[in-house]
């Protein structure tokens, strides 16, 4: 299959463009981060140095890839049903732009803003963590294999994430109604992410691994599977 470059380029551009004049979007995207930035900060700002302890075991950083595994469902939701509202979505697929290009386009429209935002709030958080927490919190906070699984999992579940707000936003007719649907069908990633974080679910090298396996084939199945089920002819007709 041979991908035209410069028409997912083109799809990519016209959706950035469409963010930053949808004043909602980037609102959307931006009260999940927030919610899991300050919060967080204001508790831990206030721990004294004896409950080191309580995080010597847990991984509750890993709650963060909430963010990617939430934030970019509101986004994705609005791909299909929002150009379609607008009137803009059939000029498009009139073009001979393939399915492939188009929903790749989407996504990618979707995937680096979300997982950018993603990484500079967990970033934040770090910084504000080493400059005003007290170093044996810091110590039990931060640790290199919790970094790491969040350098390595945002971008995948950011992905997966991405793929169900533009499968909804296909077979949807309300903006509000797809990205409800769209928060909810991500739902199931935070709730596990949550768990790992708070010691639930046992965190082990060999279920991060066999994680970011399945999370790697769903990306890519949910690309191919999206690509092969979208009609253009039903989108088109549902619009007159």
């Amino acid at each position: 299959m041979s991908l035209s470059g410069r028409r997912v380029r083109a799809i990519v551009g016209k959706e950035l463009r469409e963010y930053r004049r949808n004043n909602s979007i980037v609102t959307a995207m931006a009260i999940i981060p927030l919610i899991f930035l300050i919060q967080p900060l204001v508790v831990v700002l206030k721990l004294p140095t004896s409950a080191a302890g309580v995080f010597a075991d847990a991984h509750v950083l890993l709650y963060m890839l909430a963010i990617p595994a939430l934030a970019p469902a509101t986004v994705a939701a609005y791909a299909v049903v929002g150009e379609r509202t607008q009137g803009t979505l059939e000029p498009v697929l009139t073009t001979p732009i393939r399915r492939e290009e188009f929903l790749l386009g989407k996504a990618l429209a979707a995937f680096v803003p979300s997982v950018a935002v993603a990484y500079m709030v967990y970033a934040a958080f770090l910084v504000v963590v080493e400059l005003f927490v007290d170093r044996a919190i810091v110590s039990a906070l931060l640790r290199w294999p919790d970094v790491l699984a969040q350098l390595c999992f945002t971008p995948l579940l950011a992905a997966w994430s991405i793929w169900i707000g533009i499968g909804i936003s296909a077979r949807v007719s309300d903006v509000r109604v797809a990205q409800q649907l769209g928060l909810l069908g991500s739902l199931p990633a935070a709730v596990v992410t949550s768990l790992v974080a708070f010691g639930v679910i046992h965190a082990t090298v060999e279920l991060a691994v066999g994680c970011a396996a399945a999370l790697l084939l769903l990306d890519g199945l949910g690309w191919r599977i999206l690509s092969r089920t979208l009609n253009r002819e039903r989108l088109i007709t549902s619009i007159r």
